[in-house]
């Protein structure tokens, strides 16, 4: 285990700093060779528009394959978990990062079968997992507090979990990574999640409130409950992305932000999850507009704050599996996507390759 990630790391205002909105310029230069390639225009669809933005991401054409892949899961517990919003014990977030440590999880498994690699980030886990060389651990606080009573965390806290969120996927991209995939722990979190939703859309707490991990019944109303007397509670302007994330939001969602900001920053295509990573790339664009940019949407989750959470972003997802675990196990399914998107724009012949050769 690596401990203290975030020390030192890079803050907020110099993540924002480092954004810049990708390169128009290649973006051109893609679209223009995808009509140049031996095809029907168009008739690749949503791989051409993906390649498109590879090329913008990266500031070239053809865009580099990715092909060193690594998934974070940012961990963490909930407060508001007390209010009855999931049949799950709060332990469980524990045991399972301990599994994803131990290479047993769901994203384990799809992690293996995209070679990525697989690093947790604990950032408040009610009970400190077991050491571990995958687990960094970053603990601002054991457990957010009650977010329908008071504030979930301090904007100190939401800050040093964003930072140790980036300093981590400064971490792995210094180490060669060069697709960050975002994925999440914590029995709570799709609470949260729809707090989180409905404050920067400003969609009321029924619309964005979903089963979860399993919420039926008594449970999902009082889930829906919960996540509205959250919202009438916040005091967070939705234009303070800070702010609304300390207020509603979990330690793992400010974790990703920081991903997500890390990633922009140095030019590195983020692919999102589900429910719990749309809702913080909401709160990474809140904090600066051009870190959509490099953001791709993975899949659709049946959480119907999910796809109010991409609709408001402006972004597709690519897949439609039904999927809703979470870990990243939605992003790294999509990752063979990115990196055909890529090879396809560097690969694949022209239509000037099918002109007979002179003298013929």
């Amino acid at each position: 285990m690596t401990t203290g990630t975030g020390a030192g790391a890079t803050s907020i205002d110099d993540l924002r700093v480092a954004i810049g909105p990708a390169d128009t310029v290649a973006r051109g230069a893609a679209v223009a060779r995808h009509a140049g390639l031996v095809k029907p225009p168009g008739s690749l669809g949503r791989l051409e528009d993906l390649g498109v933005q590879l090329a913008a991401v990266a500031g070239r054409c053809p865009p580099p394959v990715p092909d060193s892949p690594a998934v974070v899961v940012a961990a963490a517990d909930h407060g508001v978990h007390a209010q009855g919003v999931t049949p799950w014990p709060q332990e469980i977030t524990t045991r399972m990062v301990e599994l994803f440590c131990a290479g047993r999880g769901g994203v384990n498994a799809i992690a293996r079968t995209v070679a990525a690699r697989v690093v947790v980030l604990d950032v408040g886990c009610a009970s400190a997992p077991a050491d571990h060389p995958a687990l960094r651990s970053a603990r601002v606080r054991a457990v957010t507090a009650d977010l329908s009573v008071a504030p979930a965390m301090s904007r100190a806290e939401a800050a040093r979990a964003l930072t140790a969120g980036a300093a981590l996927a400064t971490e792995l991209v210094d180490g060669g990574a060069d697709l960050l995939v975002t994925g999440d722990m914590g029995i709570g979190n799709t609470t949260a999640s729809a707090c989180l939703i409905a404050a920067f859309t400003g969609r009321d707490a029924a619309t964005v409130t979903g089963s979860g991990a399993g919420a039926a019944g008594r449970t999902l109303s009082d889930k829906a409950a919960a996540v509205g007397r959250g919202l009438e509670r916040n005091t967070a302007d939705p234009a303070d992305a800070l702010g609304v994330l300390a207020s509603l939001g979990g330690l793992e969602h400010a974790a990703l932000v920081g991903v997500m900001l890390a990633g922009a920053a140095r030019r590195v295509p983020v692919l999102l999850d589900g429910v719990i990573t749309n809702a913080a790339a909401l709160g990474a664009v809140g904090l600066h507009p051009a870190a959509v940019d490099y953001l791709i949407a993975s899949h659709r989750s049946p959480e119907p704050g999910a796809a109010i959470a991409l609709a408001y972003l402006g972004l597709v997802p690519l897949l439609d599996l039904g999927l809703r675990l979470g870990e990243g196990t939605g992003g790294l399914l999509a990752v063979p996507l990115v990196q055909a998107a890529a090879r396809i724009l560097g690969e694949m012949a022209t239509l000037d390759d099918l002109e007979p050769p002179a003298g013929t």
